[in-house]
């Protein structure tokens, strides 16, 4: 009785705030500095600052955990069933009315096979059939933008920083064009192209093309700010890492090249296939990359370490390959679309869905940004649930677009910071001297005081500057040194005086 009593009268524990707990662990992993121990006052003050700024930020990271609450959807099957066997009209009558309205087919057969793109917000829609047929449209809305009939050949399309601006390989030329389909400009540097990108950091519009050269063309200043031929032929496999904007291109050697705009050759050379590259896609994390064949295989890598992670056979050569932001690869070979997942983590041994277009072939794949959306004339797919309003707002208003697009054009990055790792800003190198030197001693030079000054650097800048008044003085100097050179003679009994001839009157 007494225990039970005492285990009555004792007070019940306090909640334990769950963003503070995990604030405090963050500060219990990451700090290591003994602050009790430090007898300087001012360095001890400046680190309890220091610590609770971190513990406020710990504590608002776990906050905004708690914000993002969706969660990415996909397919769960009950006992015996496969994802993989549900098809488009059971998908369509299972899910809510605002989804199945974002699943439409749209039948051009007399312009394809078409190409397409959509906005960074996934708003807006582009497509381009190879017969010269152009249109974009909201296609959320089902509103037209603007439609154009060129009359020749459209290779690929591209949106640009948002959807007021697009470009178009077309037969020879690329051009760009606006909302309303008024032809702006055309950019005679990149002929013959065949696949188009946006860096949208960088502002730059990327082209490769049957000469077989990777152009960069600054959208902001009308520059073509670098050109690397490749030297190995044709080329119409394009794709961009998002983690640190370096180019990947796939080759008809079977070999996949990364590139840079500051480096005309290629920074990594990776032999994928025994054949000529047919497809290629990077997923959002930058880590993996996707590459098909013409030799029957889809291979998945780790561009890490440059190593193969998985491969697998397809019935027919891939034309076309896709990572949707959560992970999901779309591979297109002929008519049949089948989707993977988790390709990367594990060998699979079956997909995840598929679908098939009988008697057409797919020409290109995009997943929607932020919907479960494979723009393939079909749907399916899945989005990342929780988005960054200011990365890429799908709600944006026309105000919010213009402030956005001059945000960007301020904090452009400049071609020359397009490398393998973008993360060397900042970078401070913590190994020793004598691991970067080894055998080497640091022995200070003691300098004179005064020997670097600014007006010795003037001075020393001075004696490559040519000008009247120092040929004057040189040819004074000189003469100087012929009159003394002739009182010397004449005091030894050496000068003869020269003869004169009827010119020397005009001396």
């Amino acid at each position: 009785m007494v225990e039970k009593r005492k285990l009555e009268e004792s007070p019940a524990k306090p909640k334990v705030d769950p963003n503070a707990k995990l604030a405090n662990k963050y500060l219990r992993e990451k700090s290591s500095i003994p602050i009790k121990e430090i007898q300087d006052k001012k360095l001890k003050g400046k680190l309890r600052k220091t610590e609770k700024k971190a513990k406020e930020a710990a504590y608002k990271a776990a906050q905004a955990e708690l914000l993002l609450t969706q969660d990415a959807g996909y397919l769960e099957q009950e006992g015996m069933e496969r994802t993989w066997k549900f098809s488009q009209k059971e998908l369509k009558n299972a899910v809510d009315v605002n989804t199945s309205r974002k699943m439409f087919d749209l039948k051009l057969p007399e312009f394809g096979p078409y190409a397409l793109n959509y906005t960074r917000n996934g708003k807006y829609m582009i497509i381009g059939g190879r017969k010269g047929h152009v249109a974009t449209f909201d296609w959320q809305e089902g509103k037209l933008g603007c439609e154009l009939h060129l009359g020749e050949t459209v290779k690929d399309v591209a949106w640009l920083q948002n959807e007021t601006l697009f470009a178009v390989a077309q037969k020879k030329y690329t051009y760009i064009y606006d909302q309303s389909g008024m032809e702006l400009h055309v950019l005679k540097d990149h002929i013959e192209a065949n696949k188009l990108d946006f860096l949208p950091y960088h502002y730059l519009l990327v082209s490769v093309g049957n000469a077989g050269y990777l152009k960069y063309q600054d959208v902001s200043t009308g520059t073509l700010v670098a050109e690397h031929r490749t030297k190995l032929g044709k080329c119409d496999v394009l794709a961009q890492n998002p983690y640190n904007a370096v180019m990947h291109l796939g080759h008809s050697n079977g070999t996949v090249t990364l590139w840079s705009p500051s480096m005309s050759s290629p920074l990594v050379k990776i032999l994928c296939h025994k054949g000529p590259v047919q497809a290629l896609a990077i997923d959002n994390s930058g880590k993996y990359m996707a590459t098909a064949g013409l030799d029957g295989q889809l291979k998945l890598w780790d561009i890490r370490t440059y190593k193969e992670l998985n491969a697998y056979f397809t019935t027919s050569p891939a034309s076309s390959l896709k990572f949707s932001a959560k992970g999901l690869l779309a591979v297109g070979s002929g008519p049949r679309l089948t989707i993977w997942k988790d390709s990367y983590k594990m060998k699979q041994t079956e997909p995840y869905m598929t679908h098939l277009f009988p008697g057409s072939s797919i020409q290109d794949l995009e997943f929607c940004p932020y919907e479960d959306i494979l723009g393939c004339g079909h749907a399916s797919g899945s989005g990342e649930p929780n988005f960054d309003t200011f990365e890429a707002n799908p709600y944006q208003t026309v105000k919010q677009r213009q402030e956005s697009e001059v945000h960007s054009l301020l904090d452009k990055i400049q071609p020359e910071m397009i490398t393998l790792d973008p993360t060397f800003l900042g970078k401070v190198d913590r190994a020793p001297a004598e691991a970067n030197h080894p055998g080497e001693t640091f022995v200070p030079r003691k300098r004179a005081r005064g020997k670097s000054s600014s007006q010795r650097r003037y001075l020393r800048k001075q004696g490559n500057v040519v000008d009247q008044k120092r040929i004057d003085l040189k040819e004074k100097l000189e003469k100087q040194k012929k009159e003394r050179e002739i009182e010397r003679k004449k005091q030894k009994g050496e000068y003869t005086e020269p003869k004169r001839t009827a010119l020397d009157r005009f001396n």
